[in-house]
């Protein structure tokens, strides 16, 4: 097995330092191909080649590249732990406990002179090209009835304006916000978008479409997240076709390992980056490198920092940011028993105890990206089990199980979260109607679908237009103003809509 092992090695070496993305993949040798074929029968995967001595060398080829980085003996070790998990022994409940205040702030009852004081930190930042974004969007939009990458998605707007479009505009009006306050010739915020394998080609293709929304092209990398095999309920590796391994993006955990494979983490390095904010792509409302949050995070003098918002009530259904154990962690509903769902913070009548509910957004320090390496094989794999079309490896022909017939394996982005020193972790509570609306569910839901998406951003324009002296004439469903990110990142620089009157539904493209 080591001289298998060692052979394997080199030759994933070899075609890494031989191959490059913009060159179409080189044909293995026959000897190559028996060497990875052979690591995968002795380690009893070896029905990955069933066809193999059926295919035509393009298929051959796409076969081997496909798994050429996956060893199959990391891979046993992953279904082993997850078919066979060890068997929890007898221990007590885990101690859960609030952030303590030291770690915690909250927008909502902060002092107006700190939130100015971390704006202006953060704003400088910016100024000093310090600060880059990191968007999570591997998801597609299949639940909204789409095929395209939910970032691609209209959610209703009077603009008919995209996830993606709100979101690079966020950027354009950051970058001129800092350029005209710090006298910059030129602002730069770098934007990294982590897709996935089916989303990767059609975003590439949406932002060239758009001439990357008025972004410079060389300022928009768009990366894209690892994938690991389906695994069957035996712990076998799953076929899709006969010359193509069925596989699964590996959770937005899988952020750590991308930011290392695909060169980003070097080019922040290149830039002079010191500071990330990363989100998903289904929060229309994300204030994107928001400075408040970077100057919080620079003036706690921390590693990692995430946003939350107050939990709506007890039953809520949310992960929650806490200590788990005396550690920094995401505690998922399903793990918190009622009476601590329940519990009311003493010192806030009225308020839940346990309220700080995750919305998947953190701020990192570049120092702490850059020891990825340090940690990275040490992050856990959750199992999600599901209903995986695939081929019979006996004999080649479909199957479309009706009940799960395997695993998918992912990362979750905050399982770092336990691995940081407490007095390297910080958390900013914000308003909910102000920065956190999701979007996964189908259009008529009601909750968290493109109706309420759109709501959430036009009732928040409708409160910046109004809190700057206009005056929104409403009737009955007729609500909310749509203002445009280049016109105002957060509601600043509307006092020209002073005294007017403005018709709902509008929207505000322009400072006319």
């Amino acid at each position: 097995m080591s001289a298998i092992a060692t052979a394997f090695s080199n030759l994933v070496r070899s075609f890494v330092n031989q191959d490059s993305p913009e060159q179409p993949k080189r044909a293995p040798k026959d000897e190559e191909f028996q060497t990875l074929r052979e690591m995968y029968q002795n380690a009893g995967q070896g029905h990955v080649f069933a066809f193999a001595d059926e295919l035509s060398t393009d298929e051959k080829t796409q076969l081997f590249h496909q798994i050429l980085s996956t060893e199959p003996s990391w891979i046993n070790k992953l279904a082993d732990e997850s078919i066979n998990p060890k068997p929890k022994t007898e221990q007590a409940a885990a101690v859960l406990e609030p952030l303590p205040e030291s770690v915690t702030a909250s927008i909502i009852d902060s002092d107006p002179a700190d939130l100015k004081s971390w704006f202006d930190i953060g704003l400088k930042e910016v100024s000093l090209n310090r600060v880059a974004v990191v968007l999570m969007a591997g998801g597609q939009g299949t639940r909204l009835g789409s095929s395209a990458p939910k970032g691609c998605y209209d959610i209703g707007l009077l603009s008919e304006k995209s996830l993606f479009q709100l979101q690079a505009e966020r950027i354009r009006k950051l970058q001129e916000l800092a350029q005209k306050v710090h006298g910059v010739e030129e602002a730069i915020i770098p934007w990294y978008v982590m897709t996935s394998g089916p989303t990767d080609a059609p975003t590439k293709e949406f932002f060239a479409k758009n001439k990357y929304f008025g972004l410079s092209q060389s300022n928009v990398h768009v990366i894209e997240q690892g994938t690991l095999p389906c695994i069957s309920n035996e712990g076998k590796i799953m076929l899709e076709s006969k010359h193509k391994v069925a596989m699964a993006p590996d959770g937005n955990g899988g952020i750590y390992k991308a930011l290392i494979t695909s060169g980003a983490r070097e080019n922040m390095r290149t830039r002079g980056i010191q500071h990330i904010h990363v989100f998903g792509v289904d929060n229309c409302l994300v204030k994107v490198a928001d400075p408040i949050f970077i100057g919080f995070s620079i003036s706690k003098g921390v590693d990692v920092a995430t946003k939350v918002v107050r939990k709506r009530d007890a039953a809520e259904s949310v992960g929650l940011v806490m200590l788990k154990n005396g550690k920094p962690d995401v505690v998922e509903y399903s793990e918190i028993d009622q009476e601590t769902r329940e519990a009311i913070d003493p010192k806030q009548a009225g308020v839940l105890k346990f309220r700080a509910a995750n919305i998947v957004n953190h701020y990192y320090s570049f120092g702490f990206l850059d020891t990825i390496p340090q940690w990275m094989a040490n992050l856990p794999h959750h199992v999600a089990r599901k209903k995986i079309p695939c081929i019979n490896p006996e004999n080649g022909e479909a199957v479309k199980p009706t009940t799960p017939n395997g695993i998918k394996l992912e990362q979750f982005i905050f399982d770092v979260f336990p691995m940081i020193p407490l007095e390297k972790f910080a958390c900013l509570e914000v308003r909910r109607e102000e920065e956190f609306s999701a979007l996964k569910n189908a259009r008529g839901t009601g909750e968290d679908d493109p109706d309420t998406s759109r709501a959430d951003i036009i009732k928040q324009g409708q409160r910046w237009v109004e809190n700057a002296g206009a005056v929104v004439i409403t009737d009955g469903e007729a609500f909310g103003v749509e203002v445009s990110p280049l016109i105002s990142y957060t509601g600043e620089n509307l006092e020209f809509l002073s005294g007017r009157e403005i018709k709902a539904p509008a929207i505000l493209e322009r400072e006319e």
